[in-house]
């Protein structure tokens, strides 16, 4: 059984699930190629950084044994309401968590009075493309920050 529990973005649990995220995107995506252009690397890093005051709240999934498995943060970003940071540990996959993560995100989207919540994947998370298309997300166009430095993008919206 998976619980909700709305927290702050400093939350001590969200932070070291954001951590393992980290790792388990440097695993998926590596570093920056040595022949990268600084600049370039510097963008991308701007591009995928979370302002913590544009958090509006983080969300954490929590276990029956009371763990937090999974995190997904809703932000604002110039007028839209986009997800960040979508992580559910290994161990606790196909359980339901990342689906309970998205269905709070909806409702605190229609609190906010978003029309619709915006977020960004990439090419090398099938299984995060996958649940979004599962779960009633549309495909989009790559939108700002992402289209300049991150083109092996996917970005989906969702009606509310």
């Amino acid at each position: 059984m998976i619980t909700i529990e709305r927290v702050a973005w400093e939350d001590p649990r969200g932070v070291v699930l954001r951590a393992r995220m980290d790792e388990e995107m440097h695993e998926r995506y590596g570093s920056a190629a040595a022949d990268e252009d600084p600049a370039v690397t510097a963008e991308r890093d701007r591009s995928l950084a979370v302002d913590p005051a544009t958090v509006i709240t983080s969300v954490l999934a929590i276990d029956e044994d009371g763990e937090a498995v999974g995190h997904i943060a809703v932000r604002r970003l110039r007028d839209e309401v986009e997800l960040k940071r979508l992580i559910v540990l290994s161990s606790a996959r196909g359980k339901g968590a990342a689906t309970a993560l998205l269905d709070e995100c909806e409702r605190i989207g229609r609190e906010q009075g978003a029309q619709r919540l915006i977020l960004q994947t990439g090419d090398r998370q099938p299984d995060a493309v996958a649940l979004y298309e599962k779960t009633g997300w549309r495909s989009i166009p790559v939108y700002e920050p992402y289209a300049a430095t991150m083109p092996w993008s996917f970005c989906f919206d969702k009606a509310l």
